[in-house]
């Protein structure tokens, strides 16, 4: 269920990635009255948002959403939303439409209960799920040592959201489960560096290896890799 693409350089696979998702959300646009996003935060996607900014795409029809937030808020430089903000949803794309993760009123739990409720108003499936991948082999914030992981890698579960824990951050998570990120017509997946390449080929060899092995071994969604040194 799953193509790679290799480039020379990071913009070069940044540029591709986000080539491909603005026609993913174009189709979909054409045959829909609106269209939905899933994006990652951290380093990686940055460039591929600033290029799918500039997309000739009815943006006002587009909802977009994030894979994984930090329990932190969204003026935080830690923030994902912060990130999405100020990278993708400029110039056109600022007529998108976000799905908030952090509320400081409620339990990070409590949160997670109500996302549930909030995606299901969210077009599906969605037209593309941007994710990117860890060292350790974790995907949104699907990580190893996180106590619940077991339920967030189940594809039968009902869950969308989960409240997560790990060693890898000092700030608790809320992340979206596999389950509802495999609830889209493709997942880009955008990587950069030997170390993650090395890490890419051994998850294939056993689907316990890492988090990112259940994601690339299942056979619900296609999975298209974007992947510069």
């Amino acid at each position: 269920m799953s193509v790679e693409y290799h480039f020379r350089t990071r913009d070069e696979a940044s540029a591709a990635a986000a080539t491909r998702i603005a026609g993913l959300l174009d189709c979909a646009l054409n045959a829909q009255s609106a269209a939905s996003l899933v994006v990652s935060g951290g380093s990686t996607p940055v460039v591929c948002f600033e290029q799918l900014a500039h997309s000739d795409l009815e943006w006002e029809r587009v909802h977009v959403l994030m894979s994984d937030e930090r329990w932190v808020a969204p003026t935080a430089d830690s923030s994902n939303e912060k990130l999405v903000r100020s990278t993708l949803l400029t110039d056109a794309a600022a007529a998108a439409r976000l799905l908030p993760v952090f509320q400081p009123e409620m339990s990070i739990e409590t949160r997670c209960q109500m996302l549930d409720k909030e995606v299901d108003s969210i077009p599906q499936p969605f037209a593309c799920t941007l994710l990117g991948m860890g060292e350790d082999g974790h995907f949104a914030s699907l990580f190893p040592d996180a106590a619940n992981l077991e339920a967030g890698l189940d594809l039968d579960t009902q869950s969308s959201w989960l409240a997560i824990d790990t060693e890898a951050s000092p700030l608790p998570r809320v992340s979206m489960t596999l389950a509802a990120l495999l609830r889209s017509r493709e997942i880009v997946l955008l990587i950069f560096g030997e170390n993650k390449r090395k890490v890419l080929d051994s998850a294939r060899e056993s689907i316990d290896r890492y988090p990112v092995s259940q994601l690339l071994a299942q056979q619900i969604t296609p999975v298209r890799i974007f992947w510069a040194p």
